[in-house]
């Protein structure tokens, strides 16, 4: 009797150790466990989502901290909104896939609103550099002093656009409401289009063609013919483009530039403004007018052709 007695408390004392040890190992337990994780705290990117970033700078290189960045839908509607750090840079991270279209604006710039970009999963999308020019209302200010350095600002971009990184494209403005360009400029800008290295390729080319096709039969189809037509057809070129861009611009007081007209625009604006490029011409005044320099450039080219080409072929 004693001896069980004895075991009943020894097991009343081993159930009453164990579960006074059990309580705190398993508060310590859960007190290691980590938390559940949060949707909004610790999810990473959703799967197959995107970014676009850019970097924003003035037409003068400098990079431009603090700009106004929204990202809009196809609607334009504001989905986003961030600005530029110190280094001009900006990223709209975790997009889903769709399409897209970034709106910049800074004190002082011109607003930028970028084409249309089709964002596909898991892509990160980099912007072309994005130039800013000065805001017209600020360059009214003082115009004589300031018109002919904007404008410059302006030219050096325009003159380093090339299509596929190898054909010039200095003759067009991305700049709607550039400054005007003073006769210095126009002069500057036909002669470095007609003396690009492109520019001496093309007329290889088309002599080339010539040359198979025998046209002007005036000169032979051996070496010195080839030589005759690649001079007459750079002279064309040469010419052409001094005349139409340069002289008669200055006479006429008129730009000789194609503006672009950005997508904020109507389509149908935009048709007409590029199908006219060849008979309207925005005056140095701002206003649009019949395009004199174009038509008398070419017409003027066509006539001083006839010096160098033979006279029973003369264009």
């Amino acid at each position: 009797m004693v001896e069980i007695c004895r075991k009943v408390l020894l097991g009343l004392v081993f159930a009453v150790a164990l579960f006074a040890g059990w309580r705190p190992v398993r508060a310590q337990n859960f007190a290691n466990l980590p938390d559940a994780p949060s949707a909004l705290q610790d999810a990473g990117p959703a799967q197959g989502s995107g970014a676009i970033s850019g970097v924003v700078s003035d037409i003068a290189g400098a990079l431009v901290p603090n700009a106004s960045i929204k990202l809009q839908d196809k609607a334009h509607t504001t989905l986003r909104e961030t600005t530029s750090d110190a280094a001009g840079s900006f990223t709209f991270a975790k997009l889903p896939p769709g399409i897209y279209t970034v709106l910049i604006s800074a004190k002082g710039l011109e607003t930028f609103l970028s084409e249309p970009v089709t964002l596909k999963a898991n892509v990160r999308f980099e912007l072309p550099v994005i130039s800013l020019p000065v805001a017209a209302t600020n360059t009214s200010v003082d115009v004589a002093a300031n018109s002919v350095e904007v404008a410059d600002m302006e030219l050096h971009v325009e003159t380093e656009q090339r299509v596929l990184a190898v054909f010039p494209n200095y003759y067009t403005s991305f700049v709607f409401n550039a400054a005007p360009l003073n006769t210095r400029q126009k002069f500057r800008l036909s002669l470095k289009a007609t003396l690009d290295p492109v520019a001496f390729i093309t007329p290889a080319i088309v002599a080339a063609f010539e040359q198979a096709d025998d046209t002007y039969p005036g000169w032979s189809t051996d070496t010195a013919g080839y030589f005759k037509r690649y001079w007459a057809d750079f002279g064309d070129a040469f010419v052409g483009r001094n005349l139409g861009s340069g002289l008669f611009p200055t006479i006429f007081k008129q730009d000789p530039r194609y503006f672009y007209m950005g997508p904020s625009q109507p389509l149908k604006r935009r048709l007409w403004h590029a199908i006219s490029a060849g008979i309207i011409a925005r005056g140095d005044n701002g206003h649009l007018q019949p395009n004199y320099s174009h038509i008398l450039g070419n017409a003027s080219a066509g006539a001083l052709s006839s010096v160098y080409h033979p006279a029973s072929n003369s264009a």
